[in-house]
């Protein structure tokens, strides 16, 4: 990929318009109609802005509703222009501003929307876009509109043109027999371009929304920064939360033990002369002692940093995960490699929350899980059967595991309607380290 190449929209253009064929047009033709409907849509989102800013009264609660609407539509011509034409037009760095209390007019309406660097672009994106976008989308059926009237004149402009006192094709009077012939020449040589032209105005239509909404460097480097920040906090609470529960666990669980088997050795050195029998069931006690001790250890060790993760890997990790889970779980695993392992260490626990709010609150007959990776990026997926209505913003499970998989610019996304399925889906950029292949 040449600098030029991502300089202008991120990706090289489609194949489809590199060259040309009939079915690429006929696609193109089908969606630079649909851009030319977006742009109406726009419209009536600009309408609907303006509109809300020169209401009369005060507040500024109409604004902020219309420009959310403005930021779904450009959310939706984002993805049009990524599949359509590989052009990937990074997103809004933050949501919306708040609206500032107390604020009332047309001028703090204004001041509202300029005051943010992304809702002024998508506000002016979405008064121009009817205009400037509207007129790009366009050309091409009016050419093929054009194109396909003067074919129809060839057949039947001669005796139209005598009912209607004259008939025009461009810059050709329809006359007679000839010059409707003309006219159909230059119409089927309009429709191959119209054809041709269609998938190029879709890519110059994609880089025109990226020149209007895409943010800044500035503004995608502020935005980063921020979100280092934020996931730096979250790394250290989270750390400082761990060492504070190992050093519960250890002084509840494991230094108890050995403080009383100290002093159960202690006792029976005392009594190893007058009392040998009782020093019998003191050394059994102790023994005793020592064993929960040690498998207490296990348990913190295997809390920290299970064995078989740091052993097998995570794939291998997981699939004890899904047989030790109440639920019936099946794992499917496409992972050639090992991530680093702090990602596994991650992934592992991820997986192992969510199958624990499956078990205890999904109601769930069956589980799936689904690991793979692609493209630099771990994905994986678990679904279940249950009765959804999860909602990370409800509970500290979900927003745990989205601390944690913040750490690593990881995401999760949760797709739980009522009545389910569930579907968590967690995506982790990482580098595999070893070309061993691990499938199920």
């Amino acid at each position: 990929m040449d600098d030029r190449t991502m300089q202008l929209g991120g990706t090289r253009p489609p194949d489809a318009i590199r060259g040309f064929s009939v079915p690429a047009g006929l696609t193109g033709l089908r969606r630079v109609v649909t851009l030319c409907w977006m742009s109406v849509a726009a419209l009536g989102r600009s309408l609907a802005v303006s509109g809300a800013i020169s209401l009369v009264g005060p507040g500024l609660g109409m604004v902020p509703r219309a420009m959310e609407g403005v930021r779904d539509l450009a959310a939706r011509q984002r993805e049009l222009a990524r599949r359509w034409a590989g052009v990937e037009i990074p997103g809004p760095p933050g949501p919306l501003p708040p609206a500032p209390a107390g604020a009332s007019g047309v001028v703090a309406r204004h001041r509202w929307i300029m005051s943010d660097p992304q809702t002024r672009r998508e506000y002016v994106w979405v008064l121009t876009d009817p205009i400037a976008g509207g007129f790009l989308a366009f050309f091409p059926p009016a050419l093929f509109l054009s194109g396909a009237w003067g074919v129809f004149l060839a057949f039947f402009g001669v005796p139209l043109s005598a009912e209607w006192d004259g008939l025009w094709y461009q810059f050709i009077p329809i006359e007679g027999q000839a010059t409707a012939v003309l006219a159909g020449v230059l119409g089927l040589l309009q429709l191959p371009l119209a054809l041709w032209a269609a998938p190029r105005v879709v890519r110059l239509h994609a880089l025109y929304t990226r020149a209007m909404l895409a943010p800044s460097e500035s503004e995608m480097m502020a935005s980063r920064i921020q979100h280092l920040a934020a996931t730096r906090s979250d790394a250290v609470d989270t750390q400082m939360a761990e060492i504070r529960r190992i050093e519960r666990d250890l002084h509840d669980g494991a230094q108890a033990r050995l403080v009383a088997m100290g002093m159960t050795l202690d006792a029976a050195e005392h009594l190893l002369e007058s009392n040998p029998e009782a020093v019998r069931g003191l050394l059994i006690e102790a023994r005793q002692s020592s064993s929960a001790a040690l498998e207490e250890l296990r348990n913190l060790v295997r809390g920290i940093h299970p064995p078989v993760l740091a052993d097998r890997g995570l794939a291998d990790a997981i699939r004890a995960l899904a047989m030790t889970c109440p639920v019936r779980t099946e794992v499917r695993v496409d992972l050639p490699g090992r991530p680093e392992m702090p990602v596994e260490s991650a992934a592992y626990f991820a997986v192992s929350e969510i199958l624990t709010n499956v078990a205890k609150h999904a109601g769930a007959g069956r589980a799936w899980i689904d690991l793979r990776y692609d493209r630099g990026m771990l994905h994986i997926t678990v679904t279940d059967d249950g009765h959804g209505g999860a909602d990370a913003s409800r509970g500290t499970g979900l927003r745990g595991i989205e601390r944690r998989l913040a750490t690593f610019d990881g995401v999760l996304a949760v797709s739980s309607p009522v009545g389910g399925p569930t579907t968590a889906t967690m995506e982790i950029p990482c580098v595999l380290s070893s070309p061993k292949t691990t499938s199920s």
